[in-house]
C-alpha cells in the first residue's frame, strides 16, 4: 500500500514539475510546439512533393507558402465580410446606445442607482481598460514574433524530419525500437488526422450555419457563419460563442422574438448534426478522447499557454494517449481519458454504415 501510495506521489509531483516547466518555457516552447503540429498536417504534401523529384530544400518552403496562402484567403474572407458588417454600424451604434440608455433607466428605477453614480463607476474601471489596450499591443507584437518562429519551425521540422526520427530511435532500446516506430508515426498520425478532421468541420459549419441563419433572415449571415465556424477551434466553447455573439448583435439590431428562436433552433440542429453525424465521420474517429478530458486539457492548455494552449491541448492530449496506450506503466492513463463504451458503439455503426 505504501509503495502504491509512493508511486503516486511520485507521478503527481512529476506531473506537478512538468506543468511548472511548460509554464516558464511558453515563449520558447509554444511556437515549436505549434510548428511541430502544423509540420504533421503537411507531412503527406511534403512528402508527396518530394516523391516528385522536388529537391528536398523547396518541398518545406512551399509548404510554409502554401499555409500563407490559406490564411490570407481566411483572412481576406473575413475582412470582407467584416466590410459588409459596416454598412450597418451606424445602426449598431444607435441601437447599443439605446440598449445603453434603457439598462440605465432600469438600474435607476429598480436600483435607485443614478446616472452619475453609474458614469462614475464606469470612470472607475478606466485604468484597467487602458491596461487591457496596452495588453493587446504587447499581443500583436508577439503574435508577429510567434508567426516567424513558428513558420521557421514548420520548415525546419520537416526537412529535418528524418534525423530526428532517427534520433528517437536510436534513444529505445534495441528490443523495443520496432514500438518506438510505431509510436512516432501514430504520434504524426493523430495530429496530421486531427488538424485535418478539423479543417473539414469548420467548413461544414460554414456551410450549415450560412444557410441556417440565412434561411432566417439574420442579417450579415454568412459573417456570422464564418465566425461560429473558425469558434470551432474551441470545441465545445466555440460554437455556443459564436452563437451568443450572433444573438446579440441580431437582439440589437431589432430581430423578433421568432428570428431569435430560430438562432436557437439553428444552434441546436447543428450541434445534433454535428454531435451525431459529423464528429463520428469526420473528427470522432481520429481523436478519441472522452469529453471531459477534452475540456481538462482545454483548461489546462489556456492556464500554461493562453489561446495558443487552447489550439494545442486536444493534439497533444492525443499525442499523450498514444505514448500512454504504448508504455505498460501508462496503460491505465490511456484507458481514463480515452473515449467512453457509447462513442465507440457510434463510431462502430459509422464506420460500418461507411462501409456498407
Amino acid at each position: 500500500m505504501d509503495s502504491i501510495s509512493s508511486t503516486a506521489i511520485r507521478r503527481l509531483m512529476v506531473l506537478f514539475l512538468v506543468c511548472t516547466g511548460l509554464y516558464f518555457a511558453k515563449n520558447f516552447l509554444m511556437p515549436m510546439a505549434i510548428g511541430g503540429v502544423i509540420a504533421t498536417l503537411f507531412l503527406p504534401f511534403c512528402r508527396w512533393m518530394e516523391h516528385k523529384k522536388v529537391p528536398r530544400v523547396i518541398a518545406p518552403l512551399i509548404c510554409m507558402f502554401v499555409l500563407l496562402l490559406v490564411i490570407a484567403g481566411i483572412t481576406a474572407l473575413v475582412g470582407w465580410q467584416i466590410s459588409e458588417l459596416n454598412k450597418d454600424l451606424d445602426l449598431l451604434k444607435q441601437r447599443t446606445i439605446q440598449a445603453l440608455i434603457s439598462i440605465q433607466e432600469f438600474l435607476l428605477f429598480r436600483f435607485g442607482i443614478s446616472v452619475e453614480k453609474q458614469t462614475q463607476i464606469i470612470g472607475e474601471q478606466q485604468p484597467f481598460v487602458t491596461e487591457a489596450i496596452k495588453s493587446i499591443a504587447g499581443s500583436v507584437t508577439n503574435i508577429v514574433t510567434y508567426s516567424v518562429l513558428i513558420l521557421m519551425y514548420l520548415v525546419f521540422f520537416l526537412y529535418y524530419r528524418s534525423h530526428m526520427k532517427q534520433f528517437l530511435l536510436k534513444l529505445a532500446p534495441q528490443n523495443r525500437k520496432e514500438e518506438m516506430n510505431t509510436v512516432i508515426n501514430s504520434v504524426a498520425r493523430v495530429s496530421q488526422q486531427y488538424l485535418l478532421g478539423l479543417s473539414k468541420m469548420i467548413v461544414c459549419l460554414w456551410v450549415m450555419y450560412g444557410i441556417g441563419f440565412s434561411i432566417i433572415g439574420v442579417e450579415n449571415a454568412f459573417f456570422f457563419a464564418i465566425l461560429c465556424g473558425l469558434l470551432e477551434i474551441v470545441p465545445f466553447i466555440g460554437n455556443i460563442t459564436g452563437t451568443i455573439i450572433t444573438f446579440l448583435v441580431a437582439a440589437v439590431q431589432g430581430a423578433s422574438p421568432a428570428m431569435l428562436a430560430g438562432i436557437v433552433v439553428t444552434y441546436g440542429l447543428i450541434q445534433f448534426i454535428q454531435g451525431w453525424v459529423l464528429e463520428p465521420l469526420i473528427v470522432g474517429s481520429q481523436v478519441k478522447i472522452n469529453p471531459l478530458f477534452t475540456i481538462i486539457a482545454l483548461i489546462i492548455g489556456e492556464a500554461l499557454w493562453g489561446i495558443p494552449g487552447i489550439f494545442l491541448a486536444i493534439p497533444l492530449i492525443a499525442m499523450f494517449k498514444i505514448i500512454c496506450d504504448n508504455v505498460e506503466s501508462l496503460k491505465p492513463y490511456g484507458f481514463l481519458i480515452g473515449e467512453t463504451t457509447t462513442k465507440k458503439n457510434r463510431l462502430r455503426f459509422f464506420s460500418k454504415w461507411q462501409n456498407d
